[in-house]
């Protein structure tokens, strides 16, 4: 889950979206402004790292319940499926980098959920859309087409989606992976700030009050955070994220243009919460692995009380030396885990 923000609003500027970060005081600046210190420098990279974004996917749209999905696809069709689903205010690209290990034996997708990256915004959102959402990706990419039904991959709020889709039409899926995935909502003390906040300011983003646009891409950059709040195990995958979180837009004094963030602001105010809790030890006929981070805040809660929805028994893997963007502090070992759980499971069976 990505939180991009910007600094505090001045008092003369009462009709300005005030996107401050959330649980932002006190915090150290790698956790605050990870990406702040580079004054829009790219971080040097390793080799590994550049060989897997040089693999560039085939980008496109597929249209579903009326809107336009952001889709990138790597691999050949023909072969077995895999569908990668990113956390909240993200995008497809945060798999950029770890979907090209699997693309020489899948047929693999990374899709931008509705209303985050270049995916169209919607009135309303649903879990059961993004279900939907999801299949109509997985068949336009071809996912069906290797003889076997594709698995479905999740991080965080994309690991919710995910889990929700194989409760809820569990015919769609051989199987699902969830990364670092909870269902508990916000860490108490970023949902105690949001409703202070919103009990404070009444200038939500709308068509008329937009995000904040920045002057230049490296203040942009600067305002780039990750939550839960955590540092940027890799500072390199941080900026490359970051980077193709922003968009474009006119300055609000018409001098030219800066840029803001792709993902639609008011998505919380909007979304549709009936039905996304499953039951609690509800079955689930859908095989699940779960991997998480061995400091994830996600799992520091549910040791703390919180209770799982998962199906009881299920497999549940640890990495090591990990928060919750597994992705960003230990993509290698996310991979290998991958890796590790596709070749060795789950059952075979036929594409529909």
């Amino acid at each position: 889950m990505a939180d991009e923000a910007g600094g505090a609003p001045k008092a003369a500027d009462k009709e300005t979206y005030d996107d401050r970060p959330f649980h932002s005081d006190g915090l150290p600046p790698e956790v605050r402004a990870p990406l702040e210190a580079f004054k829009g420098a790219e971080p040097p990279s390793p080799a590994w790292f550049r060989d897997a974004i040089a693999q560039e996917p085939e980008r496109g749209f597929v249209e579903s319940l009326g809107s336009k999905l952001e889709v990138l696809t790597w691999g050949e069709r023909g072969k077995p499926g895999l569908l990668f689903v990113h956390g909240n205010s993200a995008h497809a690209d945060w798999w950029s980098f770890i979907a090209p290990f699997f693309a020489a034996d899948y047929r693999v997708a990374s899709m931008s959920l509705a209303g985050m990256g270049a995916s169209d915004w919607r009135e309303r959102y649903a879990f059961r859309d993004f279900a939907e959402d999801a299949e109509a990706v997985a068949r336009a990419a071809g996912l069906y087409e290797g003889g076997v039904k594709p698995v479905y991959i999740g991080h965080s709020f994309g690991g919710g989606q995910v889990f929700f889709a194989a409760a809820r039409n569990p015919e769609n899926m051989r199987a699902a992976i969830l990364v670092d995935t909870g269902f508990g909502g916000p860490p108490p003390e970023v949902e105690a700030e949001r409703k202070k906040r919103m009990e404070q300011i009444r200038n939500i983003p709308t068509a008329d009050r937009p995000s904040r646009v920045y002057p230049t891409l490296e203040a942009a950059l600067a305002r780039f955070r990750l939550m839960p709040p955590q540092p940027a195990g890799n500072p390199y995958i941080a900026d490359f994220i970051a980077r193709r979180s922003l968009k474009r837009a006119p300055l609000p004094d018409g001098s030219g243009e800066g840029w803001t963030w792709r993902f639609d602001p008011t998505m919380w105010e909007k979304l549709d919460r009936t039905g996304m809790t499953p039951q609690l030890g509800a079955a689930i006929a859908t095989p699940m692995v779960h991997i998480y981070g061995a400091q994830s805040r996600i799992i520091e809660r549910r040791k703390s009380g919180e209770p799982s929805f998962f199906p009881k028994g299920m497999l549940e893997i640890e990495i090591p030396d990990s928060q919750h963007h597994i992705m960003i502090d230990q993509p290698l070992a996310l991979v290998a885990a991958i890796r590790a759980i596709l070749a060795t499971w789950p059952p075979t069976t036929p594409s529909a």
